[in-house]
């Protein structure tokens, strides 16, 4: 379900899905507001909604590895997040 969160950025029209046919507007398409699970942008577009979230939330994008944040702590510990896909650890 996380790829559902993207915001596209560009129209996407889809052939109306079987059996959702409206009778007399068979040859309509749907044009998608949100991204879907199988679109070629999905994981593009969820990444990119994650990432504006952490660094709005103080997080740093670590620079050797685009799927790993940080974040120190006023006592001086550290927050490690690691992305892999749409799991976090």
């Amino acid at each position: 379900t996380a790829f559902l969160h993207g915001e596209l950025e560009e129209d996407i029209l889809m052939s109306q899905p079987e059996g959702f046919a409206i009778q007399g507007k068979e040859d309509q398409v749907c044009r998608l507001k949100k991204s879907l699970y199988g679109l070629k942008q999905s994981p593009r577009q969820w990444y990119k909604r994650f990432d504006s979230f952490m660094v709005e939330h103080g997080y740093n994008r670590s620079p050797h590895d685009c799927c790993v944040y940080h974040n120190k702590l006023k006592d001086g510990s550290y927050i490690y997040l690691l992305l892999y896909v749409d799991d976090m650890l």
